[in-house]
């Protein structure tokens, strides 16, 4: 309902303060009703998004996919029961996006229940990644989930080849399928090689399921199942929430809140109110990494877009531009960031509150977020199952990768600044890093008032993951927002591509673009084919393209980009960045 302190609230454990924009949003809802968009998008009615069904149509399975999958219960469960008479106790994930984005979360919000195996999700093209689990791994008692939707996501099928191979030279021809299962699309290429090499289980999923919808399906269940979560009971929540959603908008009662979610989403961004910033329980926060994928990459195109800033911990309000969404997603019981929250909504700043009771309300969550991805998509007047600018970084990587087969190197970029094993490649040159540095951020100046700022900085983290780069990379953030007052991204490479490489290059242009590089000490070959020691290029390589075709692509659709590789030293010249920044 409506009461005198313009807050929206239902049973849903969801709150809206939204200030100034509460009338405007009202008016949002009010236009869902008058139009029936609940009602149409719950009869697959591919009008509310388009003139055309073209990847509408055949993207909306994910609308039953709590009911449906339900039946699927006995089955994982059958499933996990044999891996684990098996004796496997650990499980590598081998996916990227919406294949992997959900397994990641459910591993790190509710661990590994006694007597399951661990799960661990290589999402990571860096040679040292793929080293690093190789190490930490036995084969013997290793299962690897082969994720892909289409069957032929480059990262993954290089991942699959890679460690098959590991397990056939150690186990032979006659086990090595035994440790692999696949979660694909009906007749997909990875179904065919799945067949053909003997992999224990094929997962066949819905194919009108997109890949940052499928969480309530075999990709995110499997994985789920094989860590001990009670993926009835997740299904039972998202199944509840699916129920809510399909009721009509009622503005008395707040009723349907992830369609007042959506509304809020899609309105406040038509407001130029459109970096949706996460405030997380510890418990809860590897969820805003999910909800980064989906929304970005639904939101983010022809010229328009919803950015998810997740990750970071709340700072004062007035170190916000005033074009914040504020999401505290809060687990009953974890308060750390109460009294923050209740300060920017103080200030003035929009915030939604969402309640979770306990973990698992975390199936509830994700349907809510996809019916309001849907929903602000409508309102933006855009499609939110297609990704017409992923492919453009993929050509691009595709013709260095095809550069390097054929002269042996990939292209060589001209430096602009070097110092110390740092090396910088943008369209200036300087003899201080300093001035090239804070001369490339200057456009997110915006005079006296840096609230009204509504640009923000990506960085491109294309380093193998690490606890200590993470901490820098969060205090180079940190310096930034207290100077500028704009959003800040951190997205490690390749993954980030699969998530929030869409809005990048799809938006309306208002952001920067920092990418970072470093020396590879290790590489490691991926193989043409699986059984197979022949190599045409490594993981080393395959990283360094995609970081070179993203660049291009990002170039291509007129945005501004500064490389910097940081040589042998990453924490070191990270810490370079932070002390130079004006």
């Amino acid at each position: 309902m409506v009461n005198k302190k313009e807050v929206f609230t239902n049973g849903q454990e969801f709150y809206a303060n939204l200030g100034e924009y509460t009338l405007s949003i009202i008016e949002r809802v009010l236009e869902l009703d008058k139009n029936s968009i609940i009602d149409r998008i719950w009869k697959n009615d591919y009008t509310v998004w388009g003139k055309q069904p073209d990847e509408i149509s055949n993207r909306l399975g994910w609308l039953h996919s709590p009911d449906v999958m339900t039946n699927t219960v006995f089955e994982i469960k059958s499933f996990v029961d044999k891996i684990r008479e098996a004796k496997f106790n650990k499980v590598v994930l081998l996916g990227m996006g919406g294949s992997s984005l959900a397994p990641e979360v459910f591993r790190f919000t509710f661990g590994v229940a006694i007597g399951f195996p661990d799960l661990v999700v290589l999402d990571s093209t860096d040679p040292g990644a793929v080293l690093e689990i190789e190490r930490e791994i036995d084969v013997n008692n290793t299962l690897f989930i082969v994720s892909t939707k289409s069957g032929g996501t480059v990262e993954t099928i290089s991942f699959m080849k890679y460690f098959y191979n590991l397990v056939f030279k150690q186990l032979g021809n006659k086990e090595a399928g035994k440790h692999f299962v696949a979660v694909t699309d009906p007749g997909s290429g990875l179904e065919k090689l799945a067949k053909e090499m003997g992999f224990r289980k094929i997962f066949l999923n819905d194919p009108n399921i997109g890949g940052r919808y499928s969480a309530l399906s075999y990709f995110g269940l499997v994985p789920a199942a094989l860590i001990g979560m009670d993926i009835l009971k997740l299904l039972e929540k998202g199944n509840r929430m699916a129920s809510y959603s399909r009721e009509i908008v009622l503005l008395e009662t707040g009723q349907n809140s992830a369609a007042w979610l959506g509304a809020i989403m899609g309105g406040m961004a038509l407001e130029g109110i459109d970096k949706l910033t996460f405030i997380s329980s510890p418990s809860l926060k590897y969820f805003g990494g999910w909800i980064e994928q989906l929304v970005a990459e639904s939101t983010g195109k022809q010229g328009k877009g919803i950015l998810p800033v997740d990750g970071t911990e709340p700072d004062v309000p007035d170190n916000y531009s005033n074009d914040r969404l504020f999401i505290y997603m809060k687990l009953k019981g974890e308060d750390e960031y109460d009294q923050a929250t209740d300060q920017l909504e103080k200030a003035g700043h929009p915030v939604v509150r969402i309640i979770l009771e306990d973990k698992y309300d975390l199936g509830r969550e994700i349907f809510r977020w996809e019916i309001a991805t849907v929903v602000a998509g409508h309102i933006l007047g855009i499609n939110p199952f297609d990704q017409p600018d992923v492919e453009s970084a993929k050509l691009r990587a595709r013709e260095m990768v095809t550069e390097y087969k054929e002269k042996g190197q990939l292209p060589v970029l001209p430096v602009t600044f070097e110092s110390d094993g740092l090396k910088v490649y943008s369209s200036e040159k300087s003899d201080s890093l300093s001035d090239l540095l804070n001369n490339f951020l200057h456009p997110l100046f915006s005079g006296e008032d840096f609230h009204k700022s509504k640009r923000y900085l990506a960085i491109h983290v294309y380093l193998k993951p690490a606890l200590q780069v993470s901490t820098l990379l969060e205090n180079f953030r940190a310096k930034i927002l207290n100077n500028y007052g704009v959003a800040v991204t951190i997205g490690f490479g390749p993954r980030f591509l699969h998530s929030t490489g869409q809005l990048h290059k799809g938006d309306e242009g208002i952001g920067l673009f920092i990418q970072l590089l470093a020396d590879m000490p290790e590489d490691c070959p991926i193989p043409d084919n699986p059984k197979d020691e022949a190599s045409s290029i490594s993981f080393g390589v395959l990283k360094t393209s995609q970081a070179l075709g993203d660049r291009q692509a990002l170039i291509d659709a007129g945005r501004k980009v500064m490389t910097i590789d940081l040589g042998s030293d990453i924490e070191k010249g990270i810490e370079k960045l932070i002390d130079v920044v004006d």
